[in-house]
C-alpha cells in the first residue's frame, strides 16, 4: 500500500570524499529500489548533486544507475517533487521531461492528512548570509544563464563544479553567527501555523518540538545517509546507511528521533 511519505536532501552526487562516489549512488539505488513499493510520494529538499548545469542539448556526464532507479521509482507509480538547492540551482526541463518529476525552485507547502508542512531546502536564511542571497538573484536570472549557456558545456560544467568546491569551502569557515537563522525561520514558520518545517543545507540532522510542530533538518547524504518518513501521522528522522560499518541499517534499526 502506497501511503508514506519520504524526504531527503542534500545527497550531493559527484562529490569527492572518503567515500567512492559509485559507492554512493550504489546506496543512493538501493533506497529507490526499496521505497518505490511503498511510498506515496518522494520529496528531494535540495542539492542532489553537487553541481548541476543543465544545457539545452546537454546535461553532466554520469548517473547512470541513479536515474534509471529514478525512472523506477516515478513509473511505478510514486509522485516526485525536487526543490532546488544552491548546489542545483540551474535545473532546466530534464527532470520534468524525461522523468516527469515537478520542479520548484522556491519553498513549497503542502497538506497530508490534515497536517501543514512547510519544504525549503534553506539556503539564504543563515545571518550574514546576504552575499549569497544577492548571488543567489544572479545565479537564478534567466538572462544570466541564457550567456553563461554560450560557454561550452565541457568548460561551462567545469567552472561550475570549481565554484561548488570553492563555495562549500567558503560556507565551511565563514561565521554565520551563533544563532541558526534556519531554525529560527522554521520557528516563525510554526507560529504561522504548520505542523512540520522541513530544510536541508546544514548536513546536520535536527528534530525539534517547538511549540505545537517541530523544526526537521533533513541531514545529508556524505556522512548521515539520513531521511526523513512521515506515516500514519508520524514524522521519524531514520538512517538507512552506516557509515562507519559501511551497512544497510535494517528497519527497526534505522530511526534517529
Amino acid at each position: 500500500m502506497r501511503n508514506k511519505y519520504y524526504f531527503i536532501s542534500d545527497v550531493h552526487l559527484g562529490i569527492k570524499r572518503e567515500i567512492d562516489n559509485k559507492e554512493q549512488e550504489d546506496i543512493l539505488v538501493n533506497f529507490l529500489e526499496e521505497i518505490k513499493t511503498d511510498a506515496k510520494e518522494l520529496y528531494i529538499v535540495g542539492d542532489l548533486f553537487d553541481c548541476w548545469i543543465e544545457y539545452k542539448y546537454v546535461v553532466p556526464k554520469g548517473y547512470y544507475r541513479f536515474f534509471s532507479a529514478l525512472y523506477d521509482v516515478v513509473h511505478s507509480g510514486v509522485k516526485v517533487t525536487y526543490i532546488c538547492g544552491n548546489h542545483d540551482f540551474w535545473i532546466g526541463k530534464y527532470f520534468k521531461d524525461e522523468f516527469g518529476i515537478e520542479i520548484y525552485e522556491k519553498p513549497i507547502e503542502l497538506a497530508v492528512n490534515g497536517k501543514k508542512f512547510y519544504i525549503h531546502h534553506g539556503d539564504g536564511l543563515a545571518y550574514k548570509d546576504t552575499g549569497y542571497r544577492i548571488l543567489k538573484k544572479i545565479l537564478r536570472n534567466k538572462v544570466s544563464q541564457f550567456f553563461y549557456s554560450l560557454i561550452h558545456p565541457d568548460i561551462g560544467i567545469w567552472l561550475a563544479k570549481a565554484s561548488s568546491a570553492k563555495s562549500r569551502t567558503h560556507t565551511k569557515m565563514k561565521d554565520y553567527s551563533k544563532h541558526d537563522g534556519l531554525k529560527d525561520f522554521g520557528y516563525q514558520k510554526i507560529k504561522d501555523g504548520f505542523d512540520f518545517v522541513i530544510m536541508g543545507h546544514r548536513h546536520r540532522t535536527a528534530f525539534i518540538n517547538k511549540d505545537t510542530g517541530y523544526y526537521i533538518n533533513l541531514g545529508d547524504w556524505i556522512y548521515n545517509f539520513s531521511y526523513g518518513l512521515f506515516f500514519d501521522n508520524e514524522f521519524t528522522l531514520n538512517r538507512f546507511y552506516d557509515y562507519k560499518t559501511k551497512t544497510i541499517l535494517p528497519a527497526d534499526r534505522r530511526k534517529i528521533n
